[in-house]
Parts: structure tokens; sequence; C-alpha cells
């Protein structure tokens, strides 16, 4: 399932309308800081929005096959000589209604796994940080009280306003695509999704799906005359921030404030307002009796994917980061939310969550800023920790 954004609980969406559902739970507020000496925690989640109808027929991939041949000749007589062997030519991932029938693939199963909480099943449609993160939200829930879960509330994606965007590979390359799917009643949102071959059970899997703050902001894709794509490496120092770069300035939004790289690295946008947003109010939700610092953890998923544009690439990447939660003295304690329930059970003076995320840039290849267009992000671990007085 599709992750939120890693924000402060809102009551509605930034776009001031109610925002409809993936998971079962509503937007949750975060709960006054009323206990003394113990309190709780505020979550570090937002919510997502329900995509459209469903329209896609199944169809089957097909496969090409080539063959050489060459003469023989008498090892007596024959004069040694060597030929230059061509370099494979990149050709499509797959042609464009098949990555359409993958992602009507993807909605049909998703909803099947979603409304049973089948992580089996689910682990057959996605993969990476999209299913760490899905994997997540089902035990969450399962935590909650019975009365506290929602009935699952079937979706799928428009496939009519999705725009896929496939790119050529050589052989044995991953293959991969992304897409860009809209829903609302002018169109107006947007999400990325990004699909990848699983090489090794041979299936497609969904492994991002990332809400994009302002679809106006996203850069043109370049297109081929036969309307393929272009993958770029997302670490080339052709770019002026490769990814290495991004996932060092998000984390530093997180931490600092952006005050370090972040604002260096980031153009204002939305999606990073937020994540600078994010820093400011939880480090100061505990007042004078705790404190909660961010930091920079090793990537989970170091996979990154990225697309030509008309002035760079488009880069589609996972970041992982901490959130250290504690006490600022003896005998206070942390309340955990329902919500922690899934990995705390107990109060204690100090908690780490660990957050995964996927994000989504749009990187110059010129000296510039870059602008972060989307991030989602879900608690996938909290474990209770010592604090230290000292700090």
């Amino acid at each position: 399932m599709p992750p939120s954004s890693c924000a402060l609980p809102p009551t509605s969406d930034r776009y001031g309308q109610p925002q409809p559902q993936h998971r079962r739970r509503p937007p949750q507020t975060a709960p006054a800081e009323s206990r003394s000496p113990s309190f709780p925690i505020p979550l570090h989640t937002s919510a997502r929005r329900t995509a459209l109808l469903l329209t896609a027929a199944a169809v089957a991939l097909t496969a090409s096959a080539c063959s050489t041949s060459s003469n023989t000749h008498d090892s007596t007589t024959a004069t040694p000589h060597r030929t230059a062997q061509p370099t494979p030519a990149a050709e499509p991932a797959l042609a464009k209604h098949e990555a359409l029938a993958q992602i009507a693939r993807y909605s049909k199963i998703n909803n099947k796994a979603n409304a049973a909480g089948d992580t089996k099943l689910l682990d057959t449609i996605e993969d990476g940080p999209l299913y760490a993160m899905s994997s997540a939200d089902f035990k969450e829930e399962a935590a909650l009280p019975r009365p506290d879960r929602e009935p699952y509330r079937p979706w799928s994606y428009d496939l009519h306003a999705t725009d896929v965007y496939v790119p050529r590979v050589k052989p044995g390359q991953q293959r991969w695509f992304a897409a860009v799917t809209r829903s609302g009643s002018k169109k107006q949102y947007a999400r990325m999704l990004v699909l990848a071959e699983n090489t090794k059970a041979k299936r497609w899997e969904m492994v991002a799906a990332v809400d994009l703050d302002d679809p106006e902001q996203l850069p043109d894709i370049t297109l081929d005359k036969d309307g393929y794509a272009t993958a770029v490496d997302a670490s080339s120092t052709s770019l002026s921030a490769p990814v290495g770069v991004l996932r060092t300035a998000i984390a530093d939004n997180f931490a600092t404030g952006g005050e370090k790289t972040g604002k260096k690295v980031f153009t204002p946008t939305e999606a990073s307002r937020r994540q600078i947003k994010v820093h400011d109010q939880t480090t100061r939700k505990f007042g004078t009796r705790g404190t909660t610092r961010f930091a920079s953890a090793d990537t989970q998923f170091p996979d990154a994917y990225a697309l030509k544009t008309a002035s760079g690439a488009l880069v589609i990447f996972s970041h992982t980061h901490t959130q250290h939660d504690a006490v600022a003295a003896p005998g206070l304690q942390i309340v955990p939310d329902k919500l922690d329930r899934a990995w705390l059970n107990a109060p204690a003076p100090a908690f780490t969550y660990t957050f995964t995320c996927s994000d989504v840039a749009a990187v110059p290849a010129t000296p510039k800023p870059s602008s972060l267009l989307g991030y989602g992000c879900r608690r996938t671990d909290a474990k209770a920790t010592g604090p230290d007085f000292s700090l």
C-alpha cells in the first residue's frame, strides 16, 4: 500500500480538503502534552490520498530472439583475425500498454492484501522501501484494538489519468519504469510510481509511490522519437546533486532544519518546507521536559531511479532517518501512544524511532539548487533506549 508523508498529523490535507485514505485509519491528531510526569509522543506521519478507477486488461509479455551464424574455415589456411563485438542496443524495459497492465495487476492484488492484512501476498507486488512501509502499516494496525480499526475500502489507480515513462535498458540491466498517476475532480493530485522487475522471481513489483506536492513543478521528462525515456545514473557527478548529496541534505532538513546543507542543496519547495517544519515543531514538542533529536541512518534501500529531463534528471530514491525522544530529567517517562503499541508497550525514559522514506527530486545538470518535489515516510521500527541527561 502506498505510504503516507512524514509530517505532523493534520486534520485535513494541504489543499484544505478532507483527505481520503488508502489505509483503514483516518488521520490522527497529536495528543496534548497534558500528562506529568509522563507524557505522550506526537505521531511523525500524515495521511494519504485515495487513487481513482482502475481500467485495464492484462496483456501478455512478448520477447524476441536472434541468432548468429559463421562459416567454417580450414585451420591450416585461415588467416586469424578478430572482429569487434557490437555493443548491445538498449531496448525498452517493456511496452507502454504492458506497463499499464502491471499497474492494474498491482491494484488488484494490493486490494486483496490490504483487506486481509496479508504481508506474504503483498510481497508479491511490492519490494524495497514501499514494502517496508506497508508491512509496518500492517503491524501497526494489527496492534490496535478492533474498535479502532476501520473497514478497508478498495481503491485503484485511474489508468486513463496515468502517464508511464519506460526507459531503454541494455541486456543484463534491471528493468524498471516510472509513472505519474493523477486523481481528484480536476486531476489536481499527482503521485510518482516506480515499478521494477524482481530478477529472481521474474515479476514486476512496486518499489516507490510518492505524492507530489505541486504537480506543476514536475519537470518535462525527455522522450525519444518512439516515446521512451532515458535512464540516468543517479550517482553521476554530471548532476549538480548526486543521490548521496540529496540524502545528506534531506537528513539535514530533519536534523538541523536545513541549516548545514539542506537549504544549500534544495531550493524552497512545499516538500522541503514540510521537512523543516517537522524539525521545528517536533524538537520543541516536549518543552523543558524532554528532547527530540533527528539523525541520518544507513540507507536500507540504496537503489535510486532517475530519468533524463530537459534540465537534468528526475530522481526517485529512499532514505532512512531516526528520531530519538528522551526525558530531560530522572523521574520522567514517555508514555507510548496507541499507534506506538506495535513496537512499544510500556513507558520508558527514551525511545528511538526509525523512519523509512521515499523521495522525489528534480536535479539540474548545471550547478543550481535541486527541488524536492515530494516525500513519504513511515515508522518502521521503534525501541526503548536510554536517555543522556548530560545533553
